[in-house]
């Protein structure tokens, strides 16, 4: 049997990660050659990879890297099983690494080929699945380009990127604020202007369905009944629609008395709950329609206003959630 130092088994320690005791018996196993040890981790870590291929990976790490000159970002989640391995000090500094490594990447497939201290991504995953004795993944990637790229990022658990028209000044704090609305209220695109006319019409049915029928619960309890809105997002409210509005609300103020000479005052508020209530679509799906969380007076949109002729341009967001 080749003898192995400590200080040979301690070199494969640190390039794998793996266990003093599975180092060592790789490296007699490979008698001696440290290469061939590393592809017998790598194996081991294959067979486990087979057995476990099955498992739930909704554990891990989630990464946003921004690059050096702010134009591109990217997002890695690597996956594992539980929280204790994602909660690792070595695992999310693994994360860190291959996030890093994803900036220089366009694609999930030329990331998983990218080399990881001499070997690809993706052997690196098959190495730690044997070292670690859980199912390692890769569980999302994403990538940005933009003039201006911002990040932010939630316990290592939701990631979010955010791409700016230009770099105006305080574009970093612009970029991070509307990265972190995302992070926090998960819209999926940036408008209602970007909505499906067909797909807002099902929604409108399927949301009035549901309302309905927690009305008729609520009916038989004696409570209050819930609003059903005829309109769920401002895709909806067209001209005539508002207009309509106007004439309700007016109808309101004349009916409780209120002097005309004061409708002015109080109209542009009533129209504004209008619209409030019937664009709750618009509130959970477009980022800039949503009421800003550092600020709820004022809509996403406004708030990038303030910074100047900047446009948010587009994001991604990755959540284990």
């Amino acid at each position: 049997m080749v003898k192995v130092t400590a200080a040979e088994v301690n070199e494969l320690r640190k390039k794998t990660g793996a266990g003093m005791m599975d180092c060592k018996k790789a490296l007699v196993e490979a008698e001696g050659d440290f290469d061939k040890a590393i592809e017998i981790l790598r194996k081991k870590g294959q067979k486990i990879a087979e057995k476990r291929a099955d498992r739930d990976s909704s554990e891990g790490a989630v990464i946003a890297k921004v690059s050096d000159d702010t134009t591109k970002g990217v997002i890695v989640s690597l996956n594992c099983e539980t929280d204790f391995v994602a909660k690792n000090d070595d695992f999310v500094a693994m994360a860190n690494k291959m996030a890093e490594i994803a900036l220089g990447t366009s694609s999930k497939e030329e990331f998983l080929a990218a080399n990881y201290d001499g070997m690809t991504v993706e052997e690196k995953l098959l190495e730690q699945t044997g070292v670690i004795g859980e199912k390692i993944e890769i569980g999302a990637f994403e990538s940005l380009e933009a003039p201006f790229v911002g990040s932010y990022i939630h316990g290592n658990k939701i990631a979010a990127l955010v791409g700016l028209s230009s770099a105006v000044d305080n574009a970093e704090t612009l970029a991070k604020d509307v990265a972190m609305q995302v992070a926090s209220m998960g819209a999926t695109t940036l408008s209602y202007k970007d909505f499906d006319a067909a797909f807002v019409a099902s929604e409108t049915e399927a949301r009035i369905a549901v309302i309905e029928k927690d009305n008729i619960e609520l009916g038989r309890l004696g409570k209050t009944l819930k609003n059903v809105p005829k309109y769920i997002s401002r895709a909806q409210l067209t001209d005539e629609v508002l207009a309509q509005a106007e004439e309700d609300a007016k109808a309101e103020l004349k009916a409780e008395g209120k002097p005309e000479q004061i409708w002015d005052r109080i109209l542009p508020g009533k129209i504004e709950r209008f619209i409030s209530d019937n664009t709750t679509l618009d509130q959970e799906k477009c980022l800039l329609d949503q009421n800003f969380i550092k600020d709820e007076k004022k809509s996403v949109a406004e708030y990038v206003k303030t910074y100047g002729d900047v446009d948010v341009v587009s994001f991604k967001r990755v959540s284990l959630a």
